[in-house]
């Protein structure tokens, strides 16, 4: 064990060092904000403060749930730093060939195109920053782009646009479309600028756009290579490792009845069921909103003919879906830290009922409050200001007002003291506690990883209102990549560890080794792979080159996580009394499967630099996140839930039929959304955005075709055998009543 914890703490401060470190040069080198552009002729284009004050209104009316920036965002609406760039660059080439040769830029000859694509490259692709007076010098042809530009956008976003599920009225105030505009204008300036004194953009030449020569840099086909290489060779060692290894018998003895048969639950675990409750109710409002947002992307302003884009735009119901997820998804963990306390210690804290019950009513508090904000900030009701403490941040998946944030840490904390105070019985070493004592390292893990739970949602306060975009990316990250994607992971192994223990069905010595080496082999490659996120958000190559090595390395440990889940099977059938736990078994077992499957083998397949260069932001993405995210995630989430359940009435009956019903239901519904919708949908995106550029994979011109429309309106019956199980879930959840003779 000593081994193990030295390598876990080697790993954990190795790659923070190496993550800091990357922070600190995106600091450094993030794309220079302007105090203002101006012309060549010393006409002002952009006055000073606009660019910033553009963010804002582009974070208040949705921000990332509108379109995307930079690639990062929602997929119905464009991208729009690619789509301003490109309206950009054909305006100023449609001007040149009319000046030139009195036609449209489209009718020239090739070598009348040719030439006029080497001038607009040189153009575009120079530098003209002045770092000591922090002005941007354009031509004149450039301004007048700008100006078409700022006049289209002020259209769509008070005129509305179907196609895009924008509603009239999105920005009704022309000053505040003219600033975002400007904001978006900044984006596509640094896609399409090189660095001072290099050949690449600040973007690192993404979005791909063919008429400026935009294309994969060397270092990104390099490094996709040496991922390659790293995740074979890594695959390899972990086999040879694995195979080296002397096998232990878990157990000596099977206990000859459940464990859990003599346990009385205590008043803290009781009010545990309420959290459940919620957890369930979360889910049917989160796939309500999830078929309306499917359905926004074949009929942009109405559901059915029902022209439900007037009170809850794509906008809000897309905000609700990943907030909802992400809320019901922790609700279930939180809980589950708080049930598992008490089952732990064999102890229950004075008053640990009452503190459970005043945090419930504080997160009810904010998802209310918090869903409400957001409402009110994309239906302009409040001002910018207001809705970045109370209303839409604008950043997916901490999309919450900086106001609920807060709040919702300190329940963070809250929460962590409580589980704190529950376990703290069992890390004594009195004779009466000798046997809990062979907990310790196990229950030690769950300490770090709930902590980390804890503490690390705190990066999402590290940015302001006014925050560069690159550095808010940087932050953002760790909120979602570490704080959902890693630690939720350890702090759930470590559950189901405890989970297994606590049966008599393996030792506490064996648990808390395979906890430790799982969780350190899984950050080994997580912490830096969160730089993978970070390729094309104005970050420099570092970002790219660690990015794409480790997050190859975080498929790793995928590759054998069919034998943690046989060994899950193996345990619910080594003794009669199993059987009761089969269900959530068989959720940890699917847990396996969409690990491998929506992480791995999704997730690779976007992860390398030269893959997500054509495919960010296109339906590759949310494949991938709806497979890892549910999948994983939501799925461990489900599996912990029941096990709590069991535990509050381990002799109560359960409807076995319909837990069977939902298992396949939800499984075999979401296996159906990726493969007959979004995996085909992203692959004919990447497909237009190699031989067309990134613009035209996200265009209305590519995306409202009937192959495409047919595509997504494939997504149906998988949501819908999906939402079914879901129903059946969640009816079943109200059936489980705790033992009558609780402690």
């Amino acid at each position: 064990m000593k081994k193990l914890w030295w390598s876990f703490a080697a790993v954990l401060v190795f790659s923070f060092g190496v993550l800091g470190w990357i922070g600190t040069r995106i600091y450094q080198e993030k794309p220079p904000l302007p105090a203002e552009v101006v012309t060549s002729t010393g006409e002002k284009v952009i006055p000073a403060g606009m660019i910033e004050k553009g963010q804002n209104v582009w974070q208040s009316m949705g921000g990332m749930q509108v379109g995307s920036i930079w690639g990062h965002g929602s997929y119905v609406a464009p991208d729009w730093t690619a789509d301003w760039l490109h309206r950009e660059l054909v305006f100023v080439l449609n001007r040149w060939a009319q000046a030139e040769h009195q036609k449209p830029y489209d009718q020239l000859s090739a070598e009348q195109k040719a030439g006029l694509q080497g001038r607009l490259t040189e153009l575009y692709k120079t530098n003209s920053y002045d770092a000591e007076t922090e002005v941007i010098t354009i031509d004149p042809v450039r301004a007048d782009a700008v100006q078409a530009n700022t006049e289209y956008y002020t259209a769509l976003f008070r005129d509305g646009r179907p196609e895009y599920a924008i509603p009239a009225g999105a920005i009704p105030d022309p000053e505040r479309a003219k600033a975002m505009s400007a904001f978006v204008w900044w984006t596509a300036w640094s896609a399409s600028t090189n660095r001072p004194n290099d050949n690449l953009t600040y973007t690192g030449n993404w979005p791909h756009e063919p008429l400026i020569g935009n294309r994969p840099t060397g270092e990104a086909v390099m490094w996709t290579g040496v991922s390659i290489i790293m995740l074979l060779g890594g695959i390899s060692a972990l086999i040879w490792w694995y195979a080296s290894q002397k096998k232990e018998e878990e157990i000596d003895l099977v206990p000859a009845s459940d464990p859990l048969e003599s346990w009385r639950s205590t008043a803290s675990q009781l009010a545990t069921m309420k959290y459940f409750w919620v957890v369930a109710l979360l889910i049917l409002v989160q796939i309500v909103m999830g078929v309306v947002t499917a359905h926004y992307g074949v009929e942009g302003d109405g559901f059915y003919g029902i022209k439900l884009s007037e009170i809850l735009p794509y906008s809000v119901t897309r905000t609700w879906h990943v907030q909802l997820g992400i809320f019901w998804i922790a609700t279930a963990w939180l809980a589950a830290g708080l049930f598992i306390g008490p089952l732990v210690s064999g102890k229950e804290p004075r008053f640990q009922s009452a503190l459970v019950n005043v945090l419930f009513g504080a997160l009810l508090l904010i998802v209310v409050g918090s869903l409400t904000g957001e409402w009110m900030s994309i239906m302009n009701k409040m001002s910018d200001s207001q809705s970045f403490m109370w209303g839409h941040q604008g950043y997916e998946y901490v999309d919450l007002g900086r106001g609920w944030q807060v709040l919702l840490f300190a329940g963070l904390i809250i929460w962590l003291a409580l589980v704190v105070r529950s376990v703290r019985p069992a890390l004594a070493r009195s004779p009466e506690l000798t046997k809990r004592s062979e907990q310790r390292p196990l229950l030690a893990l769950f300490l770090v990883s709930s902590a980390a739970i804890g503490l690390f949602y705190g990066a999402g306060l590290t940015w302001g209102h006014h925050t560069h975009i690159s550095i808010v990316e940087y932050w953002r990250w760790w909120v979602v990549h570490l704080w959902v994607e890693g630690f939720f992971e350890v702090f759930a192994t470590a559950v189901i560890a405890f989970f297994f223990m606590r049966l008599g069905l393996i030792r506490p010595q064996l648990a808390a080794q395979g906890a430790l080496l799982s969780a350190t082999i899984y950050l080994a490659g997580g912490i830096i792979g969160t730089c993978h996120h970070l390729y094309w958000s104005g970050t420099p190559t570092l970002a790219l080159a660690w990015g794409s090595v480790f997050s190859a390395l975080e498929v790793v440990p995928l590759t054998l996580v069919a034998y943690a889940a046989i060994d899950d099977l193996r345990r619910g059938r080594s003794a009669p009394w199993a059987i009761r736990y089969k269900w959530p078994i068989y959720f940890f077992v699917s847990v396996a499967f969409w690990n491998m499957v929506g992480a791995g083998l999704f997730g690779f397949m976007i992860n390398p630099p030269i893959a997500l260069y054509y495919m960010q932001g296109l339906n590759t993405t949310p494949l991938h996140g709806h497979a890892a995210l549910f999948g994983v995630y939501g799925m461990l989430g489900i599996g912990l839930m029941l096990v709590c359940l069991r535990a509050l009435n381990p002799e109560q009956k359960w409807r076995e039929g319909w837990l069977k019903f939902s298992f396949w239901a939800m499984n075999i519904g979401l296996l159906a959304m990726c493969v007959l919708s979004l995996l085909p949908v992203g692959l004919m995106q990447t497909w237009a955005s190699v031989d067309q550029g990134y613009w035209y994979a996200r265009d209305t011109e590519f995306m409202q075709q009937p192959l495409m429309q047919t595509l997504r309106w494939l997504r149906a019956p998988g949501d819908t055998l999906f939402a079914i199980g879901a129903v059946v879930l969640v009816a079943f959840v109200f059936t489980v009543r705790p033992r009558k003779n609780a402690a």
